[in-house]
């Protein structure tokens, strides 16, 4: 009997697009990560800008592609919203780089590390939920990919908490408490922007299983 799943797994072009867009979604991430540690190169600022351009590209493509294919595999709303969803990661991406470029003398002997390896798991996480678009019959495996993912935001959550109560405690000079505060909330932002598009995932997932 023929079924969504199995056309959208042939090849279907919109699937590529996604997955290029994802690509380019966990590149803008993993450069933006390598901005959290000193020293802070702005070549990896003008990597990613190129990396968001290519993106927005792709989201643009996936669009005008919309318009001309009369039969897709998924839904067009559902397309169009997951391509918004993961074009908004490398958005929330460069607003972070920028500033970590911009606030450069502020953030030395900060400790990054925690918040980039919960950025890490949470693009990998989308990269791995898309995928499984191709084939949405393992459905435990799909719930695996995105409990983590929904682990993550929770544990991204938590540490927010742990990191205001630090600088509402005056340790740091009130200038440098503003900027490491808006730092923080950027690379929570980025986390949320993963959590975001994995719940459109499921969301299409639940929908055709």
């Amino acid at each position: 009997m023929f079924s969504i799943q199995q056309l959208f797994s042939k090849g279907d072009r919109f699937q590529e697009l996604l997955e290029a867009a994802t690509q380019e979604s966990h590149e803008s991430v993993r450069l933006a990560i390598e901005l959290m540690k000193p020293p802070r190169k702005t070549q990896n600022l003008d990597d990613l800008i190129l990396t968001r351009r290519k993106e927005k590209k792709i989201s643009d493509q996936i669009s005008n592609e919309l318009v001309k294919t009369f039969i897709t595999g998924l839904e067009r709303e559902d397309i169009e919203t997951l391509a918004r969803a993961l074009y908004r990661i490398p958005k929330a991406a460069e607003k972070l780089a920028e500033r970590l470029v911009m606030a450069n003398h502020h953030l030395d002997g900060i400790d990054f590390s925690k918040q980039a390896d919960m950025m890490s798991k949470s693009t990998d996480a989308i990269r791995d939920l898309v995928r499984q678009l191709r084939d949405m019959r393992d459905l435990e495996k799909i719930k695996t990919f995105n409990d983590r993912l929904q682990l993550v935001e929770t544990e991204a959550d938590k540490y927010m908490m742990l990191l205001l109560r630090d600088l509402y405690d005056g340790k740091y000079e009130p200038i440098r408490a503003m900027v490491l505060r808006d730092v923080y909330e950027l690379m929570e932002k980025v986390i949320d922007r993963c959590h975001d598009a994995g719940n459109v995932v499921m969301n299409i997932v639940l929908k055709n299983s």
